[in-house]
This record gives structure tokens, sequence and C-alpha cells, in this order.
């Protein structure tokens, strides 16, 4: 089997169909769908069926997938043997991270690594869902999921724990709960919200909590970018549920951050990578940084805030 071959049917795993594949690898959707059909005649179970319009793998082609990616690995293995050889390794380190985690991280990161590896950082906020496809254009993806949602699909990603952190209540200084160490969900009848749009992981936070108090939450604003929703509470008009240790940097001018009592609300962030792109030394040793820096930022955001 060419690798190349088998790299495009990951491609198409990964991106869901031969148009991405084609734009990502800067070629025709019809050279991509000739080399798919050259693999298909090697194998004798079809390995793609349509989907409406869309071409996508059968349970023969992931497990192909699969494979491609230990076949990557190790070529990537091969190559590295070969590069430690050399002073450094030409092509940065490619990172995205969503947006409040690259505000927490990527400042400490540059610090943390100093000298080397070079990075190149992109902030990437996408539906959990579209998280485990960015590995297919970075080295290493910075992704959340609640507790309660699906877990990152490992057969083909290696999945880091970077932390696991709460979700606290953003309120502003003069609201009447901000005097208090923690709020109860039943407190929070009636509040004005921000929340994100929907198909991001902490709309879902809110869908609980109006499920615990037995009133949905009234949701006066969409807004993703928690250094904007963060303006948003500081004038008064609404309160937001936010991470504590990413967000941890927010709450000053005005904003305060108060747990929630009796109730469990917490969101993982982990890095995702493909395995080839793990088996580059320059990789491993920024995602050590990474977990360093991430340890640094849990242990500060457990200074309690002024109140």
């Amino acid at each position: 089997m060419d690798p190349a071959r088998l790299r495009l049917l990951r491609e198409l795993g990964d991106r869901g169909s031969v148009a991405a594949v084609a734009t990502a690898l800067h070629v025709s959707a019809s050279a991509v769908s000739q080399q798919l059909t050259a693999l298909q005649a090697g194998i004798p179970v079809p390995l793609t069926v349509k989907q409406g319009r869309r071409l996508v793998l059968t349970e023969a082609g992931e497990a192909l997938a699969v494979a491609a990616a230990r076949v990557d690995e190790a070529l990537a293995e091969a190559l590295g043997a070969v590069g430690s050889f050399l002073d450094q390794e030409a092509r940065p380190v490619s990172i995205s991270a969503f947006h409040s985690a690259g505000l927490a991280l990527f400042g400490p990161l540059l610090i943390e690594l100093g000298d080397g590896p070079r990075v190149s950082l992109a902030d990437a906020d996408v539906a959990q869902e579209k998280f485990a496809g960015l590995t297919a254009d970075y080295d290493l993806v910075i992704a959340h999921r609640l507790a309660h949602d699906p877990e990152w699909p490992t057969t083909r990603l290696v999945v880091t724990p970077l932390l696991v952190e709460p979700l606290v209540i953003a309120l502003h200084a003069g609201h009447p709960l901000a005097v208090l160490p923690g709020i109860s969900p039943e407190q929070l009848r009636d509040e004005r919200w921000i929340s994100t749009h929907e198909g991001f992981p902490l709309t879902g936070v809110l869908d609980y909590l109006g499920a615990v108090i037995g009133q949905a939450p009234r949701v006066d604003h969409r807004i993703n970018e928690f250094s904007v929703a963060a303006e948003v509470v500081r004038a008064g008009a609404a309160i937001a549920v936010m991470p504590q240790t990413t967000a941890a940097s927010l709450a000053v001018d005005g904003m305060v951050l108060r747990p929630v009592i009796g109730v469990t609300l917490v969101r993982h962030v982990d890095v995702l990578a493909r395995p080839d792109a793990i088996a580059h030394a320059p990789v491993r040793r920024v995602l050590k940084a990474l977990r360093e820096v991430a340890a640094a930022a849990t242990q500060r955001s457990k200074t309690p805030s002024p109140r």
C-alpha cells in the first residue's frame, strides 16, 4: 500500500469530505478521488461509502485509517532519528487553543520555552466535535469538553490531560450574590445570563443549571470570548459561567468569580495530537512545557479572588 494514499484516507476521516482534503493539501478534488480509487483497487472490502453528497469511511475504512496513523508515526520516528543529529528542526511546532486557554497559557508557554523549540500559535474556538479534526492542521490542539460529554477518539489521537477546572459564576462585584463565598443553584433563579453560542461546550452548563433549578435560564447575550463577556459582567448587565483556571486573570476591575455549591461543574482541558506528531521530539518538549504552565495556572487560580 502506498503511504501517501493511506494518508489521504486518514485525511478524509479527519476532515470529513473530499473537498476539505483537497483544499488542505492544495490539490484538486478529482486528484484526491483518483488516489482513493487507486487505494480501493487493492482492497477487497469497501473503504468508503456515499452519505448524501459526501464520501465517508466505512468501518473497514476507519480501521485502515487507524493503521495509516501508525504508519505515519513510524515514518515520523524514522525521520526523527535523522533529525536528532541536526542542530534544530526548521519547522515550528504548531499549536491551536480555544480562546480562554490561549489567553491563560500562550504567554507563559513562550516564556517557559525560552529559545526553543519554536512554536506557531493560533486561536481556534470551535464546537466540540470539531476539535479532533484540527489535529490535521496543528501538531497540538488544546481542546475542552464537559465531564458528561463524549470522550475524544483515542483510537486515532493521543490525548494528554492538561487540567480539570471548576466552572464558576462570574458576576459584578456589586451584585448581591458577590458577598457570598459560594452560590447555590436556587439563588441563580431569575438572573440574566451570558451564554456561549449553541454547539459550544458551556451551553450545556446553563441547560444543566436550569434543570436543577426547574426554570430555563434567561439568556440575554451569546458571547464565546470570555474577555468580551467579562466586560458585560463588569457593566452589571448579566452573569456568566466561566472556567476558574483559564478565566482567573479576568477576575479584576469589578468582576468576581464564585463557586456553585451543591453541584459539581467542571470541564476537562486536554491536548489532542496525531501519533505521528507526538513522534517528533520538539512536539514532545512543547507538550511537556504546556503541562508545566497548566499546572502553574491551576495553582494560581486557587488563590481566592478579592471580595
